[in-house]
């Protein structure tokens, strides 16, 4: 099926309910509400799978912060985090030395930091926004990361002869990235040709149940028909592109 504007699906479905035609999405309520009922499915759908399309390579932001010279943050559509690397050069180094950062739940993350002396010059108390204190090494660079909110992530130690913080060019990363939605007529989704019939058929069956409060069976069969489909054939690349899972683990 050929990719479609979101006006080409509102007056698709529209038709469908025998309703009025339109030229604009905002031209009746009716073509308003369909709209906004194709927009939650389509983030439904982008929310219930990991699609390949929406992988994608990912910035993190430092606090740049003295203070907090490991704490940074991730991009907020974020979905979930696959991988990190740091370049971990020395100051004595010009040849870039990226590492993979080990992902450790907080509790362990903790029991690490919590075997380092905090009375040494190397160790820098910083205290997290939590009020929790954490012994972060300042003079090798960092191995391993946590997250104590889902939102900020906090590495274990940085090297302050290199660097005051960690710094946001030193970071690759890829992760799974949650796409925007434009209630304009031109507004084409951000999935693969092949997916179009599924969102036009399971919005279809929204709409009908919320709208006309009749259930539509023959798009809620073709709308799990093309589900299943796509659940065997995700990938746009032929056997997909394939990534060790060095990031944290997929949540259940």
């Amino acid at each position: 099926m050929p990719k479609m504007t979101l006006l080409d699906i509102v007056q698709d479905i529209l038709n469908d309910l025998s309703s009025d035609f339109v030229n604009s999405i905002d031209d009746t309520e009716e073509s308003q509400q369909v709209a906004q009922i194709v927009r939650s499915t389509y983030m439904a759908m982008m929310s219930n799978r990991n699609w390949p399309h929406l992988r994608k390579a990912i910035t993190v932001v430092p606090f740049s912060d003295s203070e907090k010279p490991t704490h940074v943050k991730i991009q907020q559509d974020i979905k979930e985090l696959l991988f990190l690397n740091y370049d971990v050069r020395r100051a004595s180094e010009t040849r870039k030395k990226y590492q993979t950062m080990e992902w450790m739940e907080p509790d362990q993350f903790l029991f690490r930091l919590n075997q380092e002396d905090n009375t040494k010059s190397y160790v820098k108390t910083v205290v997290d926004p939590s009020g929790i204190e954490l012994f972060i090494r300042n003079d090798t660079p960092p191995k391993c990361y946590t997250s104590f909110d889902d939102n900020v992530i906090i590495f274990n130690s940085y090297d302050s002869s290199v660097d005051s913080t960690l710094q946001s060019s030193k970071f690759q990363g890829t992760g799974y990235v949650m796409p925007t939605f434009e209630l304009v007529d031109g507004y084409v989704p951000d999935l693969p040709s092949e997916a179009f019939t599924a969102l036009l058929e399971e919005s279809k069956s929204r709409c009908a149940l919320k709208l006309n409060q009749n259930p539509d069976q023959k798009a809620e069969q073709e709308a799990g028909r093309q589900h299943r489909w796509l659940a065997r054939k995700s990938w746009q690349i032929s056997g997909g592109i394939k990534y060790p899972n060095y990031g944290r683990r997929p949540r259940k």
